[in-house]
């Protein structure tokens, strides 16, 4: 099966860019990204399995996600150069040290190749327990989410993943199945190699995610990576320093 992808840019001898996105998102979540790089490259924003058109499936491991993106890249006749942000950030680096051929370059936005403490089932609870009935737009949708869920930053980001014109409102996430795979999610699996190739990662200022225990894992597996901090950012560093977050893609993608 084949991810739902975008496409944008023209057709350039260098590699297409695909971008991946993070857990309860979709493909236009870094549309800023894409569109600054669509001016000079082909890029393809993908829904990644169990999130927005792309299709629902019970195995939602970093392998299988991984397997995904190769199969885009495959279709292009790889190699490509790859943008992964959180869980999109883990499955380009699964794919990149398990199928180090499809990848030239990678960018990951805050996020690391290891084990993480918490969990996303309280954004899960929340979304389930939001009565959506009656409701017919994205205002009513935050109310009644609002009823679980503090965070209007949060409510904003999810709230891009429901479907308003469906009756009653449709989530385009598996919800099932990432609850069920939570801990694969917020984990690493065993194996692969480290990856040698340029890699750029982007870590929030701001953010946690990606700590010293964070760097000497991307140090072991990305022995070349460059580490860059985003100041006064967060985990969603890209949609609060967009224009910063693409240009300096753009410069690391178009070296």
């Amino acid at each position: 099966m084949t991810l739902n992808a975008t496409h944008a840019g023209p057709p350039t001898p260098l590699p297409p860019v695909i971008v991946a996105h993070g857990l309860f998102g979709q493909g236009r979540n870094l549309g800023v990204i894409a569109r600054t790089l669509a001016d000079t490259r082909r890029v393809i924003s993908v829904d990644m399995r169990n999130h927005g058109d792309s299709f629902w499936d019970d195995d939602h491991s970093y392998d299988a996600l991984a397997g995904d993106l190769a199969r885009v890249v495959a279709d292009y006749g790889g190699p490509a150069d790859v943008i992964g942000h959180s869980m999109g950030g883990k499955a380009a680096m699964r794919l990149a040290t398990t199928q180090p051929a499809a990848v030239r370059r990678l960018v990951v936005l805050d996020i690391a190749p290891l084990a993480y403490g918490h969990s996303q089932h309280a954004v899960i609870d929340a979304i389930e327990a939001a009565d959506l009935s009656g409701v017919s737009s994205r205002s009513a949708a935050d109310a009644a989410l609002g009823r679980h869920l503090d965070d209007p930053g949060v409510r904003a980001f999810l709230l891009q993943s429901l479907d308003v014109k469906a009756n009653p409102p449709q989530w385009k996430m598996n919800l099932d199945v990432l609850r069920e795979q939570m801990g694969a999610l917020t984990g690493w699996p065993e194996g692969g190699t480290p990856f040698d190739g340029p890699v750029l990662v982007l870590r929030g200022g701001d953010s946690d995610y990606v700590d010293d225990d964070g760097l000497a894992a991307i140090a072991r597996l990305f022995p070349n990576a460059v580490v860059e901090t985003v100041a006064g950012t967060g985990h969603w560093l890209h949609a609060e320093r967009p224009a910063e977050v693409a240009a300096r893609i753009a410069a690391f993608l178009n070296d």
